[in-house]
């Protein structure tokens, strides 16, 4: 076995593999690692080869800290590999902790596209090569969410439709009666309307967003490419809500998601999702992932409409294993669990008062 560094002119051999390759997945794209690339993330992008075969590939995210000289490193969604073969496994675990050694990374992050429901096997692996769960809850404490929805489009889409609940498919036609219109044919100007009504949802929903260029990286790096698409609904001529959705090989994400204060009522959250359904579709798709929710399932938490909303589609709830770390060094991977858990709690303590403080000028 040989293990190939990927340069750019090789864009197209690496993304034809982490795209469907096992468990493929758009966050192991050349162009995801670029979208990092300006936030200060560095990709490293492998691939196994054994007799002129790929067999297994991962993109790193390299990210310095504070520290000096030490970095951390970060898969999302990946490996992108046959978890059964340990000897390719094995193979890739031994190039990456060479780098880590390099680079003086605290640890390697993973969080694998594997589903709870199978992760004997490949929690026994993770855990016998010196890997450890680092769980963060049921919510959104993750890096990535550990619960989603995912529906299967294996089937005619008449039928698809058919399998919602009453309540949604009632939504999507009340949508269309009252002549919501999705565009899918967006431009940068519709990202930017978008953007502005991502951040009235994120005020009137109590979540942080990231800046706008984030957003234009996305645009340049995915939606140019092919990789992502942005659907904005409107109503009345007026832009009311928009969703941003990527691609991948045979699936399809809905990423984004945001709404205006007005005319919720006439539904477009639910024309823009049937919309995405029917775009996954119309490409190829075998899943259509609606991404996170919560696992906890009570009634009474806040996030519960989240799940309701996205289960009325009729997809399935997913759990996956959760985000699993490798430490290269022991005694500093333990200062980082115990130290980044108060940052983020007093990060999210004073967002919340300077939003206090804020209402209070308004």
């Amino acid at each position: 076995m040989n293990i190939k560094e990927i340069k750019p002119e090789e864009r197209e051999l690496f993304n034809n593999f982490m795209a469907n390759g096992p468990k493929g997945h758009i966050l192991q794209s050349y162009e995801w690692g670029e979208v990092k690339e300006t936030t200060g993330w560095e990709p490293i992008r492998l691939l196994v080869e054994d007799e002129g075969r790929i067999k297994a590939g991962i993109s790193v995210l390299k990210r310095p800290l504070p520290l000096p000289g030490k970095s951390i490193y970060y898969a999302p969604r990946g490996p992108v590999a046959d978890f059964s073969d340990h000897k390719t496994l094995d193979f890739l675990l031994g190039e990456i902790r060479k780098r880590a050694l390099r680079d003086n990374a605290l640890f390697l992050k993973i969080d694998p596209d594997i589903p709870a429901e199978n992760k004997g096997a490949a929690v026994n692996y993770l855990e016998s090569r010196g890997f450890v769960s680092s769980d963060k809850g049921l919510n959104f404490e993750g890096v990535q969410p550990k619960f989603v929805f995912r529906l299967s489009l294996d089937r005619p889409i008449d039928e698809i439709f058919q399998n919602m609940q009453s309540k949604t498919r009632y939504n999507i036609r009340l949508a269309e009666r009252k002549g919501v219109t999705v565009k899918e044919d967006c431009t940068k100007q519709d990202l930017e309307e978008f953007y502005k009504i991502l951040l009235v949802t994120c005020e009137r929903d109590g979540f942080m967003v990231r800046s706008y260029d984030y957003f234009e990286a996305m645009w340049e790096k995915l939606v140019k490419r092919g990789y992502a698409r942005l659907f904005m609904a409107h109503y009345r001529g007026k832009a009311i809500a928009g969703t941003l959705a990527f691609i991948f090989g045979d699936k399809a994400w809905y990423v984004y998601g945001a709404s205006s204060n007005e005319y919720r009522n006439v539904m477009p959250n639910y024309a823009l999702q049937w919309r995405m359904i029917e775009w996954a579709k119309e490409n190829g798709c075998t899943i259509y992932d609606f991404r996170g929710v919560s696992g906890d399932l009570n009634p009474k938490n806040p996030l519960y409409g989240l799940y309701r909303f996205k289960k009325g589609f009729g997809g399935e709830f997913t759990e996956f294993i959760g985000e699993y770390d490798l430490p290269f060094s022991k005694p500093l991977y333990f200062l980082w669990e115990k130290g980044i858990p108060l940052y983020r709690e007093a990060r999210r303590k004073i967002i919340n008062l300077t939003r206090k403080f804020n209402k209070c000028l308004t």
